[in-house]
């Protein structure tokens, strides 16, 4: 696949990610460049339905000494998701999208969730997914003011919460320090 784009220069095998998807570039100029894409990819995430010249979310890999904008973001996407409803309210856009009932447990309101590589804030949990608010920064800088209903975006739960979820289940095998299960339970991730 090639991106053509403005962010030159680039190095063979950085991470670059496409519409949340990391992906290692192969080939370049100044230009763009040109990733290869596993058939796991294709087929798990958007990108397999891109078309020519579709415009695209990029994001570079962060360097560990630059500042955090938003949480952090792998571009391992852990699922695809669907854009339920679009409404305007005041210069921003309320967004519904349905989550795969097996992220669900991964969400949580004020929450991060990325959205086809967009780090962006839960405002509010429904029964099928969540809402979120695109501002108007937002909304200039990506491809997400173009989704519609029925858009397929792709979703990268948040970190922390992936590696909460972990330390739960394997808990179950070695029970965590009272002090940590407790601190967990406080802050409602466990009963």
């Amino acid at each position: 696949m090639r991106v053509s784009c403005g962010m030159a220069p680039f190095e063979a095998g950085e991470s670059i990610a496409v519409e949340g998807v990391c992906l290692t570039v192969d080939r370049f100029d100044d230009a763009g460049f040109e990733v290869d894409a596993s058939s796991e990819t294709l087929a798990k995430t958007t990108v397999g339905a891109l078309k020519p010249g579709a415009s695209v979310n990029l994001e570079r890999a962060l360097r560990l000494a630059d500042r955090l904008g938003g949480h952090l973001v792998s571009g391992h996407v852990d699922g695809v998701g669907t854009v339920r409803a679009r409404e305007k309210s005041g210069d921003a856009i309320r967004f519904g999208v349905d989550v795969p009932a097996d992220l669900m447990r991964f969400v949580a309101q004020k929450g991060s969730l990325t959205v086809s590589g967009v780090s962006l804030t839960v405002n509010a949990l429904t029964a099928t997914g969540c809402e979120l608010m695109l501002i108007p920064h937002t909304l200039a800088r990506t491809t997400l003011e173009a989704l519609q209903p029925g858009a397929a975006v792709n979703l990268e739960i948040d970190l922390l919460a992936r590696y909460v979820a972990r330390l739960l289940e394997a808990g179950a095998a070695a029970p965590p320090s009272s002090t940590l299960l407790d601190t967990l339970k406080s802050a409602g991730y466990t009963q």
